[in-house]
């Protein structure tokens, strides 16, 4: 299968504006994300898709390849489906670009859920390690069904602990998806769903309209860039590694 990866990236996100150009270490975070997803070696090509042109900039700067979106869009899904449509590829893997730890593991098990007939969308989960994350919004924590695919996400801790049970796992939601192009673009003519606007989930719009999102899990350590305390911890995270 002929796959690609697209990153969506925007300027002024909103709990944190201009994340993805403030440094780790010695690089970006788009930067990061980007020579990361490059070095899985998994795709035909690895594409930043903006809206931004400080963000073009950093990514010519380098030598990536990056393509500017034509519209304000709603979702980086939304974004990412324009520059899809123009693309001979079976899947469209959506790395998010706030995600600059990602490695070949994870989203070479996230290909391979597309060898089973049926998947159209998938995702990649982690169980949360430290019990603080769960209460903390900007994780996103997801339930799954007896065949991993998901039954919901939020911003909430979910399941919720009633008995105060000490077995409970919570998982993260990595905000990483692969999809049939199909699929993708089809997403694109849906309104955006009620959940979807409540919890501020893209992801919940497939749900809503009735399609599964297989969820794979994996252990690595993941931190995606959110909020300016995500960003001391993955500087701190990058000291160690």
């Amino acid at each position: 299968m002929k796959a690609i990866a697209l990153i969506p990236a925007r300027y002024a996100a909103s709990r944190f504006p201009g994340k993805l150009m403030q440094p780790l270490g010695d690089k970006t975070v788009i930067r990061h994300t980007v020579e990361a997803t490059q070095a899985t070696l998994l795709f035909d090509e690895v594409i930043v898709v903006t809206d931004s042109d400080q963000i073009e900039a950093e990514i010519k700067k380098f030598g990536g390849v990056c393509k500017r979106s034509t519209k304000n869009f709603e979702s980086g899904t939304d974004r990412i489906a324009e520059i899809a449509a123009t693309m001979e590829a079976e899947i469209i893997v959506n790395v998010q670009a706030d995600t600059p730890f990602i490695k070949k593991e994870p989203l070479a098990a996230l290909l391979k859920a597309f060898d089973t007939p049926g998947v159209a969308v998938a995702s990649l989960m982690q169980p949360i390690q430290h019990a603080k994350l769960v209460q903390e919004p900007s994780v996103v924590k997801v339930v799954t069904d007896l065949n991993n695919d998901a039954l919901y996400f939020s911003r909430s801790p979910i399941p919720y602990n009633r008995d105060k049970s000490s077995t409970t796992i919570y998982y993260e939601h990595i905000g990483v998806y692969a999809f049939r192009k199909k699929i993708l673009l089809e997403f694109t003519t849906w309104p955006v769903s009620s959940l979807e606007s409540i919890e501020k989930l893209e992801q919940l719009r497939y749900l809503e309209h009735g399609v599964k999102i297989r969820m794979v899990k994996t252990d690595y350590s993941s931190i995606a860039i959110d909020t300016p305390e995500d960003l001391v911890r993955a500087n701190i995270h990058l000291a160690n590694i």
